[in-house]
């Protein structure tokens, strides 16, 4: 049996080319995208510039000796490769379980290429049925956007850590996880709707950005969908 996540991320690795600007995703399956750039930089002089999508995907590229840069040094991005929660059939994503949705889409939104690696439980026919929609929000604006988000048909839980906590991103707000009982049934008009919400940062909709999907399967295989 393979790990999904490894060779879902390793084969993403491979989408990579010389001298590019390559945006770094946050998560368990982006881990082994890190570790396959940083092989590849061992063992072919690979020459790349990363831009990570969050502290925790900064601090594991740094160690393993990928160079990085910022937003302030560069207007686009050659590719990304990036996690997701769930995908449907039209590469339309919940993200933001990591808490890094915000960076994430704004590094996706200059990115000419979107590169998505998930394991095969990842995909979906309908989103949001099984794993709530992270919304991000400004702390203040909390209870007006809980009771908008409700009149959207959904629950709103605020999001804490394993000690109790109140959950912050590395932006300074906190994350409302969104359930729809019967899931989103047309995500890009929720998005739309979400994104309107005075608070409301940013939502976990990731709708037209990907255009590549690799899926990881258990027996080691890997499959590749393209958008058409």
């Amino acid at each position: 049996m393979s790990n999904p996540k490894e060779v879902a991320g390793r084969k993403a690795a491979e989408y990579v080319r010389n001298g590019m600007v390559v945006g770094l995703g946050t998560g368990s399956t982006v881990y082994f995208t890190l570790l396959g750039l940083a092989e590849r930089m061992q063992t072919e002089g690979l020459r790349i510039r990363g831009v990570p999508t969050s502290v925790d995907t900064e601090t594991k590229a740094r160690a393993m000796g990928i160079p990085l840069t910022s937003l302030a040094e560069v207007e686009a991005i050659d590719v990304t490769i990036d996690g997701a929660d769930e995908i449907d059939g039209a590469l339309r994503m919940i993200k933001g379980g990591g808490g890094a949705l915000l960076r994430e889409k704004v590094v996706a939104s200059i990115s000419r290429r979107e590169v998505i690696v998930v394991g095969a439980d990842k995909v979906v026919g309908v989103l949001g049925r099984m794993f709530p929609l992270p919304v991000e929000i400004v702390p203040f604006a909390k209870p007006v956007v809980e009771r908008a988000i409700s009149k959207l048909g959904a629950t709103a839980t605020l999001r804490v850590t394993a000690s109790g906590s109140e959950y912050r991103t590395d932006n300074g707000n906190v994350i409302l996880d969104c359930h729809f009982s019967h899931g989103i049934k047309d995500p890009e008009l929720l998005e739309s709707k979400l994104a309107i919400l005075p608070g409301v940062v940013e939502s976990g909709l990731f709708v037209n950005l990907a255009h590549v999907l690799v899926i990881g399967h258990a027996d080691g295989r890997v499959e590749v969908r393209e958008k058409s």
